[in-house]
């Protein structure tokens, strides 16, 4: 997809995917897998097995992310429309789509917006869900990008108008040096009449945290794993899924959730395409993702650094999960 506009008689008629990539992805891997602790990078996860695995995840009792985040936008959707006034919405990793939806419905009844750009790494849930959109929002003109929000920012258009979209709590898989990259950039390529809905998940008892990211039904532990089989496609790999087990736990000092993967038994693991060869004893760790947790206060520094500010602070009863509205610092 190359961030045409999807056409509304023809939902999810798009265009081929456009090379987004950067050249030396193989080398980054490379060089992830060959840290003193062995990393993965989080994107990998989202193959369409992966992709698949993530939508049952948040439909588990334990992990209440997901609910609370809906929750919360049913109660403010229209507040956050009226006071952003976009014309545009802009979503970065969109996923399923489910909820742009609310906002879609704030926008209409408010008699704005015209267009609504998707961005998400993986293009089966993106078409899917720019099919399903492009039909019950007939008004509204959709594209789609596949790309990646770290490297693609400068393919979403110009500035003004618009409200950027970051859902989910994703902005804390991010580790700072990204995030800080990630929101400096955002920030710079915003206008002042634009604004950004961020979803942060907040801190909380770690026993809760640990629950959703390591939950009884063992869906998260697949959706870990799978990164292994990702690789082994993607890379030439001979990993053993069967060989690892999931391993999910809060760092206090960091604020953030980690999930690794541990070898059960001494492995020997190629990477063809990468020239890699992974000698892991067992026990060895494999970091998949961080999950980083936030305060207000925390956020707000963050924020600062990237010249951002927070405008509207939107949260739950029990304070699970927040949504802020962001605008530019001005000078």
């Amino acid at each position: 997809m190359d961030g045409s506009p999807v056409r509304n008689d023809a939902p999810g008629d798009l265009a081929p995917r456009s090379s987004t990539r950067p050249v030396d992805e193989g080398a980054a891997l490379r060089e992830s897998l060959l840290q003193e602790l062995p990393e993965i990078p989080a994107r990998y996860l989202y193959d369409d097995k992966g992709s698949e695995l993530f939508e049952r995840i948040t439909e588990l009792s334990v992990y209440y992310q997901t609910r609370t985040e809906i929750a919360i936008l049913e109660n403010a959707a229209v507040d956050i429309v009226a006071r952003a006034r976009p014309r545009h919405l802009v979503e970065l990793g969109s996923g399923a789509g489910r909820k742009i939806r609310l906002l879609l419905d704030a926008l209409r009844t408010h008699g704005q917006g015209a267009t609504c750009t998707m961005l998400d790494i993986n293009e089966l849930f993106l078409l899917q869900s720019i099919d399903r959109l492009s039909v019950d929002y007939p008004t509204f003109a959709f594209r789609g990008i596949v790309g990646d929000f770290l490297t693609d920012l400068g393919r979403l258009g110009p500035a003004g108008e618009r409200l950027l979209v970051f859902f989910a709590g994703t902005v804390g898989n991010l580790h700072p040096d990204e995030r800080r990259s990630f929101l400096g950039e955002l920030a710079q390529r915003m206008a002042d009449s634009d604004a950004l809905l961020l979803g942060v998940d907040l801190v909380k008892d770690p026993a809760r945290l640990e629950a959703a990211y390591d939950d009884p039904e063992g869906v998260t532990a697949a959706f870990n794993l799978n990164v292994l089989s990702v690789l082994n496609r993607r890379f030439g790999g001979d990993f053993d899924p069967s060989g690892f087990r999931h391993r999910a736990f809060y760092d206090r000092e960091n604020a953030w959730i980690e999930m690794r993967l541990v070898a059960r038994r001494r492995q020997d693991v190629r990477l063809a395409a990468l020239d890699l060869g992974l000698d892991l004893d067992a026990g060895a760790e494999i970091r998949t993702e961080i999950s980083c947790k936030f305060t207000r206060a925390s956020l707000e520094a963050c924020a600062a650094e990237a010249g951002l500010s927070i405008d509207r602070w939107y949260t739950d009863p029990e304070d699970l999960f927040a949504l802020a509205l962001l605008r530019r610092r001005r000078s």
